[in-house]
Order: structure tokens, then sequence, then C-alpha cells
């Protein structure tokens, strides 16, 4: 061999082991999401009687979105839609996610890759704690869906005390699972949510890692630690009370994951992003005692359009890339996670489909403006229901009391207390164009509502029973000698 030759081997070897043993310097991504949280109940967004000085902490040393929302006011469906980096409207599922195993429609269709999914394909670990609520079906669970590891609970919500599991259990007493086996639950919820974040965090070494930490607190039922209670006895309602509780001991565990990142030296480069499902509870006339959340200076809460149901508390913190005490007042949506985690990585986004934003020049100053120059919504419940938002106004129809057909100067009224339905004709038609425009590429839902399909599920079954007992009157059944 000539020496041109020799020392082309060896530069080649020097490449090889450099790419095989050199850190990956991606940065982790953590996606923290509460479920309910009312928009004044974090210190970040304003004043409030609930201690949360984690949250505060990474806010203050972040950047807060000032005008941010999610896709849709109520659990499921905000989820499928921060999840795929997609509109749920895109692909029909616009209602929650009844929690059926046997049931293999039910859930996020398997056409859909979520951002889990995209950054697995470029090396990422990927990991779920907490509420999945979309799909109870075994191809429709986390470790079929993009994660590597999964640790929580398969339906919309949960009990947060040890010992209300039950053997067969549905709803909010289905056992936690570790991956597909159930697993150990012998503290507090949010609490065990918490520290098993931290353990894989601690655990987590030489790839970068995707987190979805998907609390269900402090959705009902209102439950917490006495402890935790006591620390909120100068609050007269007891509903308040227990949800002031919750919303701490999220907040403490949010303090855990912060800590187990500082000791496994990765607190500088990862990028992790706060907010909530929808906005916190509302007392409508159908379930007027849900009165213990406060979606202050916005009108109403979940399950409304109006802003106190799709605007919600939103923060990005990342050392290495976001200055301290930033504010951002753009359009931001909950699909610009899905997009940002994706150029981060270097994952692929399909054919241009993901409908959200890569959100890092915004966050780090190289870009002003909005991301987003409309953000849209639509709701199953009934004919046209339906939002658009620009910079400028709002435009939406919901048959809520004292709501209906709504135009807001959203400039100058920003909490919606001066409906301009109708006087500004021409502005109102553009926001209409837009919206029109926007849902031609959607498609109805495919799924039933919660209790539509329970009711139809047992009928399935009373019909079934019937048909059996009639049968079984039928057979003639004769002595074989």
């Amino acid at each position: 061999m000539n020496f041109s030759s020799l020392f082309s081997s060896l530069f080649l070897l020097v490449l090889v082991t450099t790419s095989v043993t050199a850190k990956d310097e991606r940065p982790n991504i953590i996606v923290i999401l509460a479920d309910d949280l009312g928009y004044n109940d974090v210190g970040f967004t304003g004043k409030t009687e609930i201690n949360t000085p984690n949250l505060d902490k990474l806010a203050a040393d972040g950047i807060i979105f000032e005008n941010a929302y999610v896709t849709h006011p109520y659990c499921g469906p905000s989820r499928a839609g921060l999840i795929t980096g997609r509109y749920q409207a895109r692909f029909g599922m616009e209602n929650n996610v009844s929690y059926s195993p046997y049931d293999k429609y039910m859930g996020l269709p398997l056409e859909q890759k979520n951002f889990a999914n995209r950054l697995q394909e470029v090396g990422y670990q990927t990991s779920v704690f907490g509420k999945w609520h979309l799909g109870g079906a075994p191809h429709f669970q986390p470790n079929n869906r993009g994660f590597d590891y999964f640790y929580g609970f398969l339906d919309g919500g949960h009990n947060y005390m040890p010992g209300e599991v039950t053997v067969g259990g549905e709803g909010y007493f289905l056992p936690i699972m570790r991956n597909t086996k159930v697993a150990e639950f012998d503290e507090y919820l949010t609490t065990a949510l918490s520290n098993d974040a931290a353990r894989y965090i601690a655990r987590s070494k030489d790839k970068p890692f995707l987190m979805y930490l998907s609390y269900n607190a402090p959705h009902a039922p209102l439950q917490a630690p006495q402890n935790f209670i006591d620390k909120y006895a100068h609050i007269k309602d007891k509903n308040r009370r227990i949800y002031a509780a919750m919303v701490d001991a999220m907040d403490e565990g949010v303090g855990r994951v912060v800590t187990a990142l500082k000791d496994a030296g990765e607190f500088d480069n990862t990028l992790i992003f706060f907010l909530s499902d929808n906005g916190g509870v509302y007392p409508e006339e159908w379930l007027p005692t849900l009165d213990w959340a406060d979606n202050s200076p916005f009108r109403r809460g979940k399950v409304a359009l109006l802003e106190g149901g799709i605007h919600v508390p939103f923060i990005a913190h990342w050392p290495d890339k976001i200055a301290k005490g930033s504010k951002f007042k753009g359009l931001i949506s909950s699909l610009d996670i899905a997009a940002t985690a994706v150029a981060l990585a270097g994952a692929k986004d399909g054919n241009n489909e993901l409908d959200g934003v890569n959100l890092v020049p915004y966050m780090t100053g190289n870009k002003t403006g909005n991301p987003h120059q409309a953000l849209f919504w639509r709701l199953e419940e009934g004919p046209n229901i339906y939002a658009v938002r620009t910079p400028e106004a709002k435009y939406m129809k919901q048959g809520l009391p004292g709501v209906g057909r709504s135009y807001f100067d959203m400039l100058a009224d920003p909490t919606e207390n001066n409906n301009l339905v109708d006087q500004f004709p021409a502005k109102q038609a553009k926001l209409a164009s837009l919206w029109n425009e926007w849902n031609s590429k959607n498609t109805n839902s495919v799924l039933y509502q919660s209790w539509e399909y329970k009711k139809a599920r047992n009928d399935f079954y009373d019909e079934l029973h019937k048909k059996n007992l009639q049968q079984a009157k039928e057979t003639k059944i004769d002595i074989i000698e």
C-alpha cells in the first residue's frame, strides 16, 4: 500500500470512529401538557393564589407566548392536533376517543404520524408519561405509535390515589401501564408520573430524547394529598382549594424533571414546552357545578371557542437558545410544537403536511411578527360551530348563552366583551372566506362522541343478547340414547 492509500484509510477510520463515538448534540425536547388548567392559575400569566414557582422560573428564564392557542376546547381532539402537528379536522378526529380495547377503529387513525414517529426515525429516544386518550386497542397504544417507553394510562382520565384501581376496571379505574404491562401505582398519580419521568432522564444517555409528559392534572376528579391541600386552607371554596393543591403538585413534579435534567447535565440543551390542552372548566348550564378554575381575563372556559376555552398559558425554555425574560405577542398554536421538534431533529414532515410553524426563529429573536396569519377551529357537536382568528379580529359562531355569532376586534378588545357582529361586513366576509378555504381541506368526523359511542355499544350487546335468548327458546334439544 502506498503512502497516499494509507493516509486515506487512516483518515476514513478517524471519520468513522468519530461518527460513532461523538455525542449527538441535537437538543432534547420535552412537551409538558396540563389538563384543564385555568389561564390565570399559574403565576406567569398574572396574579394567582396558587404556588407555581417551578413553572414561573421556567417562564422567567425562557419565553412567554402571550397569544397562544390550542386546536380544540376539550381534551382528545386538542391532544390529537398537538401530537400530530395537524388540525384534527384534517383526519376527522373531533371527538374524545372512547376507551374500547376491542375496537380497531376507535383511536388516532393509523395513517397519521405523530411527532414521536418522526423523531424516532432519526434516532431520538421517545417516551410518554401520563394520559394517552388516543385509543385503547393494541395497535393504537403508545408503543405502537412511535414511543419507545410508556408509563401512564390509556383512557381520558384517572383517579389520582393509589388503591382505587380495580381488576377489569374501566375508565378512571384502569391499571397504570408500563409499556404494555400493568405497572406499580403506589403514590399520588401526578407525583408518580413526575418521578418516573425524572428516572427516565437519569438513564437516558448518548441519544437525544423526546419526552411527552402528559399530565391529567388538574382535571377532575378533584383529589390531592392532604399536605398540599393544607397549604391552601385560606381558600374557602373546597373544590377550588383541592384544585389549587393539584396544580401545586403538578408544579412540584415539573421541578423534579428540571432537577433530573440538571443532574444529568442536559438542562441547557433541552427545549421545554409547557401548555394546557384547553381552558379550565367553566360552569355551563348543563354542568353548573364545574366552577373551580380561573380563566380570567378571558370569558368562559373549556368547551367554548371564546378565548377562555382555547387561549392557553404557553411557555418555552431553552437556555442555549432563548434569552431570559422573552415575551412574544404573535399568534402561535400547539400545532407548532411538532413542526419545531421535526425541524430541530432534522426529521421529515412528510409532503409538507404539518400545519404548524417552526418556532425557533421566533424564540431566538431572528424573526418577528406572526407565525400564523390565521388560526381555525371547528366543532362536530352541531351545525356551523366555527371560529377563525387573525392577528386583528375573530369571527365565530357557537350556540352558548350570550355567544351565538360574534365578531371581535382582537386588538382593541382581546377579552371579547364587545360583539361587533355584522358591523364590519367586508372584514367579516374575509374571515369567513379564510375559514371556508381551510375547511375545504378537512374531513367530517369519523368518531361518535363518547356518550353516543357507549350507548351504541350497549345497544349492540343488548340486541345480541336478545337474539341469543330468542335462539335458545327456538332450539329444540332431543335426548339421544
